[in-house]
């Protein structure tokens, strides 16, 4: 498994920190060069720093992924820094809830452009680059495999207070069916993965009826998860737990293998079992 993705350069949304750092130390464990996104810059350079001290590459391309210029600049940090790109895994994102007759614009908005127009701006923005780099390999008689991996949710289902969240994490999966049928003649595996219950700063207990926060942009985002609903989902979860951060990064990597190269236009479900929407 060592070396089995050497040479192959993968940009991660959201990978300062829980799960999109976890996909980053684990890609670039196995030989990729890594671009590291986070709003915030000292994850983002940490992540780095880790990745570099056990013996990787990798860069940083700070900021929010709703930024009008976002998706050019972190195509231009992967090109500037190695000259390809073959991995693209659109991780970034946050809750924000509340029921629908409560929900304000900003709040739709907001979960709307992080997890659904980011990773089409992304996208948008990667295709010229994916083409030409296909049609040169392909003049070369060389088939190389890209990969997409777009994160969705268990609540693409529907959850109660969440029509925003529900909404954006369902809208990417038909996202990433329809680039899935438009991308296959440039020998891009385009595919998603839905998570279900995982320990992340944005689902830990509530300490009593406290609630945490975390800055977004300038927002205040209510952020934790009352400990009766933790109960229950865990009851709901087949093995019996959520599951840890390391443990949904490894179903990424699993869609960024080369054993997956004639997987596309697929969801994996990495919830611990079925049955355990979250």
């Amino acid at each position: 498994m060592h070396n089995k993705l050497e040479g192959k350069v993968a940009l991660i949304t959201g990978s300062g920190r829980g799960i999109g750092r976890n996909v980053a130390l684990q890609l670039a464990a196995l030989g990729a060069r890594v671009v590291i996104n986070d709003l915030d810059q000292a994850p983002a350079e940490e992540t780095v720093a880790d990745i570099r001290a056990a013996g990787g590459d990798a860069v940083a391309c700070v900021g929010s992924v709703t930024a009008p210029d976002f998706a050019d600049r972190f195509l231009k940090t992967a090109m500037d820094a190695y000259g390809t790109i073959d991995i693209i895994v659109n991780n970034a994102g946050f809750t924000w809830d509340n029921v629908i007759q409560k929900m304000s614009d900003d709040q739709w908005d907001a979960i709307i452009e992080c997890h659904l127009t980011a990773p089409f701006r992304i996208l948008r923005a990667a295709q010229p680059i994916i083409s030409a780099l296909a049609k040169k390999e392909a003049a070369e008689g060389r088939e190389v495999f890209r990969k997409v991996v777009n994160i969705s949710s268990g609540a693409a289902g529907g959850n109660a207070g969440q029509a925003n969240y529900s909404s954006a994490k369902a809208g990417i999966l038909g996202m990433t069916k329809c680039l899935a049928k438009e991308w296959g003649r440039l020998k891009v595996n385009v595919n998603a993965v839905a998570f279900g219950l995982i320990d992340t700063r944005l689902t830990q207990a509530l300490a009593g009826e406290d609630s945490k926060t975390v800055n977004i942009e300038g927002r205040e985002i209510k952020v934790g998860v009352q400990q009766a609903r933790l109960d229950a989902a865990s009851t709901a979860i087949p093995l019996g737990r959520p599951g840890k951060p390391e443990e949904a990064a490894g179903s990424v990597v699993l869609f960024c293998l080369p054993e997956s190269n004639y997987l596309s236009g697929q969801t994996l479900y990495c919830g611990g079992g079925p049955g355990s929407n979250f």
